[in-house]
């Protein structure tokens, strides 16, 4: 009853995070598009978050941004075909929040950085690799922060304590050296309209491997501590009406000291008996010498999660156990989260301001890592046929 009860007020207050007073001065963010990302992302973490306040919101159409900006309590409104452009041009806003379509991330990362504002962009990074690059050296020299926004909600982020704690087993040698590992995403027909959904859209940079396979990659790549060394083999299924788009991938990666990983995404599972909808499949299993170890829920940990490790030989030193973790139990780490509700976009969003504070976050997804894993993602892609998402027709000034 205890673990009901505990668990239905920590969904409660993910949902509904209560709000705190502000600074003086808080940094003030301004949001790309009136994305249904947006409220779980940013504008929900905000509420708990002393030194953050969501200032204004930008939309194509003027009339959505101002319903959105009422709903949510957001103070200003741009909207129109210029919207996006005055909303960087406010000398208000400190930070762009940038959760546009896959194939608009690089043309408007970019015009947000020359109007000298920080990013918080959301994954994947942009299209290509080279685009990604492209974003972070702008960044680096204007002297701004620019975050690719791993949370890790659809796969329990690198900023939450649960994919964490998994790194450290691994790292402990508890279990010995990997040998293999399967890191799957996927979800049931319907979750997702294909006929409006901009994750089928080629030219928006749409398919399973951009939107679910993005964390999958990231997910095996930090278990690894290590970028693969190639792409063995590959399988998808395209969405029918888009050649180019697929609907599911599955890839085999070869990584250092001959692991193999497997990393399965897939935006429409068929439904069982052709009317029920398939569970949500979101897992980390680890196959090592002396056990394994197994993740169930690597995306929403702070919903629920386990990790399952099983050692061949149970011993004083390594037992057969289930083990959640909800906050940091680190010396020194413990006001860095210290409420199991903290979503991990919650975890992001006090990274990102710290960062942009000067101050030294718990964690942080470097450069070379959003532009490794876009370059993997494309290598995939290459070796399915599909090839990788079309580039953006923007031209830095």
């Amino acid at each position: 009853m205890a673990f009901c009860t505990d668990t239905v007020s920590r969904v409660w207050t993910v949902v509904n995070p209560p709000a705190v007073p502000k600074v003086e001065k808080p940094t003030k963010f301004g949001i790309l598009g009136a994305a249904a990302i947006a409220p779980s992302a940013l504008i929900q973490p905000a509420r708990s978050h002393p030194e953050v306040v969501i200032y204004a919101v930008a939309a194509r159409n003027l009339n959505k941004a101002n319903s959105y900006a009422k709903k949510h309590g957001i103070p200003k409104v741009y909207g129109g075909p210029n919207g996006y452009q005055e909303l960087l041009d406010d000398p208000e806003v400190e930070v762009i929040y940038n959760p546009l379509p896959n194939g608009l991330h690089y043309e408007w990362t970019m015009k947000a950085l020359t109007a000298g504002k920080h990013v918080l962009l959301e994954k994947p990074a942009a299209n290509t690799a080279e685009e990604t690059r492209q974003m972070f050296e702008l960044a680096e020299q204007k002297n701004l922060i620019l975050l690719e926004a791993f949370h890790y909600r659809l796969h329990g982020s690198r900023f939450h304590p649960a994919i964490q704690h998994v790194k450290a087993i691994l790292d402990s040698g508890e279990l010995g050296a990997i040998k293999s590992l399967a890191v799957t995403l996927a979800v049931s027909k319907g979750t997702f309209s294909p006929a409006t959904d901009i994750r089928f859209n080629y030219d928006l940079g749409g398919g399973a491997l951009m939107d679910m396979g993005c964390y999958t990659m990231s997910c095996s790549r930090y278990l690894m501590c290590a970028n693969p060394t190639s792409v063995l083999s590959t399988t998808h299924e395209v969405y029918p009406p888009s050649p180019k788009v697929d609907r599911r991938t599955v890839a085999m990666l070869a990584f250092p000291q001959d692991v193999t990983a497997t990393i399965t995404c897939d935006l429409a599972v068929p439904l069982s008996l052709g009317f029920v909808p398939t569970l949500p499949q979101i897992s980390v299993k680890v196959e090592a010498e002396k056990g394994t170890l197994d993740m169930l829920n690597f995306i929403v940990p702070t919903m629920y999660h386990s990790i399952s490790i099983s050692p061949r030989q149970e011993n004083a030193a390594s037992r057969k156990r289930m083990v959640k973790a909800y906050q940091f139990t680190d010396v020194g780490m413990e006001d860095k989260g210290d409420k199991p509700w903290w979503s991990t976009y919650r975890y992001q969003l006090e990274a990102f301001v710290d960062r942009v504070k000067g101050r030294t976050p718990q964690t942080w997804i470097e450069k070379d890592d959003s532009i490794a894993n876009m370059e993997w993602i494309e290598r995939v892609y290459e070796k399915t046929g599909l090839g990788s998402r079309p580039r953006s027709t923007f031209t830095p000034p």
